[in-house]
Parts: C-alpha cells; sequence; structure tokens
C-alpha cells in the first residue's frame, strides 16, 4: 500500500457519460495541471460510449471484428499511450483514470499498479464478490474471467490512463478484440446475477482509493455529461 510522507488531497471528478476523445483532451489538460502543482491529484470517473482502444503492446490481430461490424455497432477505435494491448470501454462500465503526482514520496511503478488493484480488490469486496490478482498479468481477476483491465502511462512520474471495471457491461462486446492477455472477461452484473447501480460502485471506489493511497482530504465535482473536447476542463 501507498504510504505518503505528507498528508495530499484528492480532487474527485466525477464526468458521468463522455466520449473517449473529449475525456482524453480533460485528462491531458488534468495532467497538465497536476505536474505543476496548479491542482491536487485528481480521479476522474466516467462511462464511455462503445469504444476500443489499443495500448503500446498491441498488434493488428487484436482487432477481430470487420469495419463493418465496428460500425454497425457503433464503436469507435482509438490509438493509445497507456500500457497493455487492446480493450473495450462502454456502457455499463466504470473507468477510472487516476492523474496523480508519484513524486517525491510514490515513486514505483510497481507498487502503483498492485495499488490499483487493491482499491478494486476491496470496492467488489464491499459488493460481497471475491477477486484475485494473478503474478505477472495486470488487473483485477475472479473465478469467472477478469472484472478488471489497467492500463497506465506515466510521465515524469505523473500518471495519466487507469482502470475499467465491469459493472453491467455488455460483454459480448469483447468479441470484437482480442482482450490483453486473451483471458475471459466477466462482470459484477454477471457475477452476481443483478445489475448494480454505478454511483454505487463509484462512491465505494472513491472511499477505497482514497483510503489505499492514503489522502486526507478530497472533493467532489460532478460535471456536465458532456465537454467540448476544445474546452479545458
Amino acid at each position: 500500500m501507498s504510504d505518503a510522507k505528507q498528508p495530499r488531497s484528492l480532487r474527485v471528478r466525477r464526468l458521468g457519460r463522455l466520449d473517449y476523445a473529449a475525456a482524453l483532451e480533460v485528462q491531458k489538460e488534468t495532467e497538465r495541471l497536476v505536474r505543476e502543482r496548479a491542482t491536487p491529484d485528481t480521479l476522474l470517473l466516467v462511462e464511455h460510449p462503445h469504444t476500443v482502444t489499443f495500448g503500446r503492446r498491441s498488434t493488428n490481430t487484436a482487432l477481430v471484428a470487420t469495419p463493418e461490424e465496428l460500425t454497425k455497432r457503433g464503436v469507435g477505435i482509438y490509438e493509445s499511450n497507456r500500457g497493455g494491448k487492446a480493450t473495450y470501454h462502454g456502457l455499463g462500465q466504470l473507468v477510472g483514470y487516476p492523474i496523480i503526482n508519484l513524486s517525491p514520496d510514490r515513486e514505483d511503478v510497481h507498487l502503483y499498479v498492485r495499488d490499483l488493484e487493491e482499491v478494486l480488490m476491496r470496492t467488489l469486496a464491499d459488493f460481497e464478490l471475491n477477486s484475485f490478482q494473478i503474478k505477472n498479468l495486470t488487473g483485477v481477476h475472479t473465478t469467472r474471467g477478469k472484472v478488471a483491465a489497467i492500463g497506465i502511462h506515466i510521465a515524469r512520474w505523473v500518471t495519466t490512463h487507469g482502470f475499467a471495471l465491469n459493472v453491467n457491461t455488455d460483454l459480448s462486446f469483447f468479441d470484437l478484440i482480442m482482450p490483453c492477455e486473451g483471458e475471459p472477461v466477466a462482470s459484477m452484473k454477471e457475477i452476481l446475477g443483478k445489475e448494480i447501480s454505478l454511483a454505487d460502485v463509484e462512491e465505494r471506489i472513491v472511499a477505497r482509493f482514497i483510503e489505499v493511497f492514503g489522502y486526507k482530504n478530497h472533493d467532489h465535482t460532478f460535471d456536465p455529461l458532456v465537454i467540448p473536447a476544445h474546452q479545458p476542463a
């Protein structure tokens, strides 16, 4: 678990449902502000429309679907500088983008990823769902499959990108790609047999994030559902 020497504050921005490109612009602007220490460490929480992103380790074989099928199902395609391979973002999935400065107290990439996994596992436990880590793999797993993916980018010790937790996700969209490491995927809804409120999951994510990363203070901002890509947040 991370143990910052000085108490730090966390800003939580709940963006609602937002296009991937617009959310990326929010990330970039927030990254700049956090690096300049003009704003506190920030956790962005968002739900994306149907989207496939390709990380730095993606290959041409990662996309299974044809362009026609992607168009028919309304899926956007984006290249990303995050780690990992191909992944899907979409309705019913909670995506978290922690934009935090790991310097000077937390300059450990491996520990940062393990902490993100810990946040997710504690959140799932709050809903009586057992999950675990797998050695040499990132993300959070269950006996039914991978329930949360992690793909990060770190520049000058400021983090971007983050995690995607399948809450009520339509898992058939993962058939469009070869997911990271090719493992089966699962959702909270599928495992628990009922739909889960995204707002309730957000609340637990925030609480567990503060707990694991040791923040003293935090504030919430609920943003409009649509933020123009050209407009800084």
